[in-house]
């Protein structure tokens, strides 16, 4: 009877240290977010409300301010697609095949996450500025790609093309060729097995993969700064008029503008964790 009082003691204490632990932890955590999350994010729309409803409101009577945010819509509008295309043949690829040079495909998939995004920007620069290698057919064909939309749009897609392929590749590897191999040997096309067997089993991985491209593509700064010549009205992203005019002192037009960033990145954030949810009851039901 005493081994077994002393073994229940022990149990008690482990218990309480282990709710201790939980709870330093927990705290911790929120603590650290409160202080480097949500506090600038709280700041962002005070700053932005400052003048009242009227000069938040405001800041988007400004034709730059509209140029801004159509164009950052336009490039979005123009990348996720291409990006949505191109992560799905590299997730296909790499997880169903096998073939030489594949480690090297992979390799150059993740190539943008180690690259910093103004290094991004100065490739394009190297690449078709008045002294790069196709600068000069560029400008005998009147060709504009640095400082004019083209250029916003190769930089943004360097930069954002890994996030589909990254989301979708370890679901295919982990769900294997065997339902693939099943419709083709009933007679299904290539085609028609990935319609209806690939895409529908990484839906929801593709979902949350052009999400995560969106708000990159949106709140790209770096490479996006580098190509587009700062050109008011016409080449400027939000990110970049927001810069602009936190220089200029005009600080409630800065932080209203950066509202809409802020915005989107907690709709993108709320659409990933449902997402995230409906991937896991999905893996729960297989």
């Amino acid at each position: 009877m005493s081994d077994l009082a002393a073994f229940s003691r022990a149990a008690k204490k482990a218990a309480g240290e282990t709710s201790l632990a939980r709870a330093a932890l927990i705290g911790v955590t929120v603590a650290f977010l409160a202080l480097f999350l949500l506090a600038p994010l709280a700041v962002v729309f005070v700053e932005a409300f400052a003048k009242g409803v009227g000069g938040y409101l405001e800041t988007f009577s400004d034709p730059d301010a509209r140029s801004a945010i159509l164009l950052t819509l336009t490039v979005a509008a123009i990348v996720v697609p291409m990006n949505t295309a191109f992560g799905l043949s590299a997730a296909w690829c790499v997880a169903k095949f096998s073939f030489p040079g594949k480690s090297v495909l992979v390799t150059l998939i993740d190539l943008p996450f180690s690259v910093s995004p103004v290094v991004s920007g100065l490739i394009f620069v190297l690449v078709f500025g008045a002294q790069g290698v196709f600068g000069a057919w560029c400008a005998a064909h009147g060709v504009h790609v640095l400082f004019a939309t083209p250029g916003i749009v190769l930089a943004t897609l360097f930069v954002t093309f890994p996030f589909v392929a990254r989301e979708v590749i370890p679901l295919m590897q982990a769900q294997g060729t065997a339902e693939e191999e099943a419709a083709l040997t009933l007679g299904a096309s290539g085609f028609r097995a990935f319609l209806t067997v690939t895409l529908p089993n990484v839906k929801w991985a593709l979902l949350t993969g052009v999400l995560l491209c969106n708000a990159r593509a949106m709140g790209e700064f770096g490479a996006v700064s580098v190509v587009s010549g700062h050109v008011r009205g016409l080449t400027n992203t939000i990110p970049l008029q927001v810069e602009i005019l936190y220089n200029e002192y005009s600080i409630a037009a800065a932080f209203s503008l950066a509202t809409v960033l802020a915005l989107l990145a907690l709709v993108t954030l709320g659409l990933k964790s449902v997402l995230e949810g409906c991937l896991g009851d999905a893996k729960h039901d297989a």
